[in-house]
């Protein structure tokens, strides 16, 4: 299938099907949110928007990514989220290139973000859904190569090919972005997001972001194991 793979300065149509991949680590994070109980995250263009989000919400948390800062409650580090307990909780996200490229493609009919933690369920949705030829928005800032990566690898589970994830892991380990967070050169990070941002298909849900309101918000969508009835 003709699936196209683009960085955000790329994006200039509205795709049919968008698939926005960061796996170091906004979409790692939030794979690991919705697994410590959030019920949804709603994306947010700026810091200071995603604080107003969080006072006008009530009880609402907010993250970010960089070094922790007044007003945010977590920042964007698998690891440090891993014992949370966001139970019933909404979270409002911003990072330097996975929400951004979210919100590039949120007038999408479908758009799904992704990283390794939710490839094959992200893969078996859209084929679920005959999604056709899908836009890969790899949203690396000089690290595509991860992402790319997990695109390309998403990209054969959605052509039902059963590709053999280890060279596309190793790729994403090798990368820049994984030496950086190895290296503590990451504000707001913890040794062990890098071996979190690599484990495959750690969680049972693809993540589809849709508009409420005036909100581009993402939330979970259960998927059945590869060759459940």
């Amino acid at each position: 299938m003709d699936h196209q793979f683009v960085g955000i300065p790329e994006l200039t149509d509205v795709p049919r099907v968008a698939v926005v991949v960061d796996v170091m680590r906004a979409f790692t994070v939030a794979a690991w949110a919705f697994s410590r109980g959030a019920e949804r995250i709603v994306l947010a263009p700026t810091e200071r928007e995603a604080l107003e989000l969080k006072e006008g919400g009530g009880d609402w948390l907010a993250l970010k990514d960089g070094a922790p800062a007044p007003g945010f409650d977590a920042v964007n580090s698998p690891a440090l989220l891993r014992s949370a307990d966001f139970g019933g909780r909404t979270l409002v996200q911003k990072t330097t290139a996975g929400t951004v490229g979210a919100l590039a493609v949120a007038d999408a009919p479908l758009v799904l973000c992704a990283s390794f933690a939710v490839a094959g369920p992200t893969a078996r949705y859209l084929r679920s859904r005959a999604a056709g030829p899908v836009t890969f928005v790899v949203t690396g800032e000089d690290g595509r190569a991860e992402d790319l990566a997990c695109a390309e690898y998403i990209a054969r589970g959605v052509d039902g090919d059963g590709a053999d994830p280890a060279p596309y892991v190793h790729r994403a380990r090798t990368s820049r972005a994984a030496g950086e967070l190895r290296d503590g050169l990451r504000a707001g990070s913890h040794p062990d997001d890098v071996a979190l941002c690599l484990e495959v298909d750690r969680f049972p849900f693809a993540m589809v972001a849709r508009q409420e309101g005036p909100l581009t918000v993402l939330r979970t969508v259960p998927v059945p194991a590869a060759g459940a009835d």
